[in-house]
Order: C-alpha cells, then sequence, then structure tokens
C-alpha cells in the first residue's frame, strides 16, 4: 500500500512539473503577442519541461523507480518522448500558421541566434528519436547509441534553454525568471548527479570477476568478488531475487556505457554476485573471453520483478531462453531459505542441450518443493514431454487446482511474455498475481 502510494504522489509531482508552464502562460499572458502565438509558446515550455524530466526519469532515484519497477519507468521514459516531441513540434508549427514571416527563421545564415538554437534542439531531438526508433534497422551498435543518445539529449535541452533565455519575451519578469533558472539548476544537478556523484560512489566500491563460468545455451556465468585493494571497507551488494543491475567491466566507473543485465545468484550472498549473459552480439560476445581480476563496477539493484514484494502461498515461475536468468537467482534463494512453499518452473527452450542451468535445476528439487515442466519448440524424435509453446491447456494440466492463488512471475522475449501473459488471463488468474519482467531502453 506504501509503494501504490508513493508511486501516485510521484506520478502527480511529474504531472504538475510538465503542465506547470501551461498554467503560467494562462495566467499570465504575454500582452500584444496574440493567443496562437502566447499558446504555442506554453506549448513548447510544456514540451522543454518534459525534456527535461526525461533526465530525471533515466537517473535511476531508487526511491523513485521502487513503486513501478525500472523496466516500467524507463518504458515511460521512451514513451514519453513522443508526447514532448508531438508538444515542441507544436510550437513551431502555431507560429507558421499564424504568421508565415517566421518562417524566415529557418535559414540558419540569416536567422537569429535564438532561431538557431531552437532549429539545433529541434533537429538533434529528431535525430535522437529516429536512431531510437530505427538503431537494430541501421545496425548501430548499443554502445554507440547509448553515447550519441546521451549527447543529442544534452545538446537538445541546452540548446531549448539557451533558445528560452534568448527570446526574452517569456522569462523577462522575475518569477519567470527564478522559475527558468530553477529548471536549469535541476537539469545541471541531474548531470552532475549522474555523471559525476554516482560514478564517485562506484569508484568507492569496485568488484573483479573472479571466475566465467561457461552455461548451456551460449551463456556465460561472471562470478563477482570485492575487489582485493577494497575488501574490508566493500559495501557488498544487497538484493532481491529478481533484480538487475547495470554494468562497467575493465572500464572507468565515469563511463558512458553501462550494460544491464539480471543477477543469477543466491540474494543470500551479499558479498559474491553472479549475473548470466547469453551471448548475443555485441558487447555480449566477449563476455566467455573475460579474465579472471578484471575491475567491474555494478550500479544497482534495479526493478520490482521480485518475489519478495508479495506474499502468496507459492509460486509460478515461467521462462524462456536466457530469461532463466532472474527466475534462477529465485529458485536459489528460496532454497537458501529454506522456503517450503511450492514452486512450479515452466521453463521453454529450442532443445534439450540449451537448456541454460539444466542440471542445478534438477539439483534444487532436492532443496525446494519444485515441480519442472521442460517445453520444447525442437525436440528430439524421442522426446516425450511437452513441446511446441506454452498454451492454456498445458497449464491448467501441471498447475494444482488452487492455481489462482499463486504468484506468477514470467520473464522471456516479448512475444512469449504477451501469450503467456494471455494464457494466463484465459484461465482467470488475478491480473495482479502476474509479474513480467520487460527491460529494455530501445
Amino acid at each position: 500500500m506504501k509503494l501504490a502510494v508513493r508511486g501516485a504522489s510521484w506520478i502527480l509531482v511529474y504531472l504538475a512539473l510538465a503542465a506547470a508552464p501551461l498554467v503560467f502562460a494562462v495566467i499570465d499572458p504575454t500582452p500584444g503577442r496574440g493567443f496562437l502565438i502566447n499558446f504555442s509558446v506554453a506549448l513548447g515550455f510544456v514540451g522543454l519541461a518534459m525534456l527535461g524530466l526525461q533526465f530525471a526519469l533515466v537517473a535511476r532515484f531508487q526511491r523513485v523507480a521502487a513503486p513501478f519497477g525500472i523496466d516500467v519507468v524507463l518504458q515511460f521514459h521512451r514513451q514519453i518522448a513522443y508526447v514532448a516531441l508531438l508538444f515542441i513540434l507544436a510550437h513551431p508549427v502555431l507560429l507558421f500558421v499564424t504568421d508565415t514571416e517566421f518562417l524566415a527563421l529557418l535559414d540558419p545564415i540569416t536567422a537569429p541566434w535564438r532561431a538557431r538554437m531552437a532549429v539545433l534542439s529541434t533537429v538533434a531531438l529528431l535525430v535522437l528519436v529516429a536512431l531510437s526508433i530505427w538503431r537494430k534497422r541501421l545496425r548501430i551498435g548499443y554502445e554507440l547509441w547509448q553515447f550519441t543518445h546521451g549527447v543529442l539529449a544534452v545538446v537538445a535541452v541546452v540548446a531549448a534553454l539557451a533558445h528560452v533565455f534568448l527570446v526574452g519575451y517569456y522569462v523577462d519578469k522575475p518569477w519567470e525568471h527564478a522559475l527558468w533558472l530553477l529548471m536549469s539548476a535541476a537539469f545541471v544537478f541531474l548531470l552532475v548527479w549522474v555523471r559525476v556523484v554516482r560514478p564517485l560512489q562506484r569508484y568507492g566500491n569496485p568488484w573483479r570477476i573472479e571466475e566465467v563460468i561457461p552455461e548451456r545455451g551460449d551463456t556465460y556465468t561472471m562470478v563477482l568478488k570485492p575487489s582485493n585493494r577494497h575488501a574490508k571497507n566493500h559495501n557488498g551488494f544487497a538484493f532481491r531475487p529478481g533484480q538487475f543491475a547495470w554494468i562497467m567491466i575493465g572500464r572507468s566507473p565515469f563511463a558512458i556505457t553501462q550494460h544491464p543485465f539480471s543477477i543469477s545468484s543466491s540474494a543470500e550472498q551479499t558479498d559474491r554476485v553472479a549475473l548470466s549473459v547469453k551471448v548475443a552480439g555485441d558487447f555480449t560476445s566477449e563476455i566467455g573471453a573475460l579474465q579472471p581480476g578484471t575491475t567491474v563496477y555494478l550500479d544497482g539493484p534495479y526493478g520490482a520483478f521480485t518475489m519478495d514484494r508479495y506474499e502468496g502461498p507459492g509460486f509460478v515461475i515461467i521462462g524462456a531462453g536466457i530469461g532463466v536468468t532472474p527466475l534462477i537467482s529465485m529458485m536459489r534463494t528460496l532454497a537458501d531459505r529454506e522456503d517450503a512453499r511450492p514452486c512450479y518452473l515452466f521453463l521453454c527452450n529450442r532443445d534439450w542441450e540449451s537448456i541454460t542451468f539444466r542440471e542445478e535445476i534438477e539439483e534444487l528439487k532436492t532443496r525446494l518443493n519444485l515441480s519442472v515442466v521442460h517445453v520444447l519448440s525442437h525436440p528430439s524424435g524421442d522426446w516425450e514431454c511437452e513441446k511446441g509453446h506454452i498454451n492454456a491447456t498445458m497449464l491448467l494440466c501441471h498447475l494444482p487446482k488452487r492455481y489462482e492463488h499463486l504468484q506468477y512471475f514470467v520473464c522471456g522475449p516479448e512475444a512469449m511474455m504477451d501469450a503467456t501473459e494471455s494464457y494466463l488471463d484465459e484461465i482467470e488468474v488475478p491480473e495482479e498475481q502476474v509479474h513480467a519482467e520487460r527491460f529494455g531502453m530501445v
């Protein structure tokens, strides 16, 4: 209940900050400029406010993300960017409709600097959105995209703020000037927090790779321990089963590029952290070649996808492929806690040999009240168990009679999660008891 109230409070704060410029424009319009011009400027201010708030959404403030889960916050960050873009584009469009003479401001040679800054901000924002939408189609690597995404975002906001102050019409009153100075200061604070304060915190708690373990399914597990030079004063890494962390490997904690991976170790072990990564190109193809002793920095933990947030008589865990990573953390934690509640695991893979953690899952049956159902999409000819993909009939066949009282955790490819959630709805599992991990910046 406390998390729900906190979540509602953060939503109200966001709406108030985003809509504030529109309210101020209505109560104190600039005289002699006409309704459409004042309205277009108000929309531009709202878009700018939303752009600034984008930095807050990705700053990884634990108290902000906790009620929703960082994956939901990042999804909101992606979707609200389109809304901010519409507000910002509406500003010049309305100006052009009101008076075509404003079109002359698009000429970069003759236009004043206030107009150049507006054009620069808009172009940077358009390129940023386009690269985010078509990154994979353009075959832009994640690391390059992450770098350009950050640079373009800063350019868009700084140029927009410069445009506001160079125009001057709407920040000439003391309270208006104070408002936008405050917004600028908040923007600078977020940059300093993300790029200076947080890296300094990570610098004081370095980790090192103890070993890299090859797993089935083209997966490697990195086992991390506190760096020797900081072992005595190290804070460890307390997390909840199912959460994830951003990592920086073999580079400075101030590095822009970071990679998010689910934690696969037990939450009962805070002085030793394991992250399991499937080879999928780019950075992940280098995991198997990492050497013991390599320095690693962790930022986290993050995520609301954890059984520790929910009470229930048992758990149903449904995963596919590398989606097993947060799920194995849950099962390892339950085993270390000697939790006697029943746990039903449905695990989807291509074939028998590609099942990550296959042997350990069998061993966990001796430590947990665990039932396992393997579902193979391309089984060998002698496979006699479940084939194809999970469906409602399959779930009902293996779940207990009072299955609607259990807590459900689903992790895997997007299409698999969508289908599984629809099947759970079909068999009338309450929506509030179904939890899915949907993570992805772009």
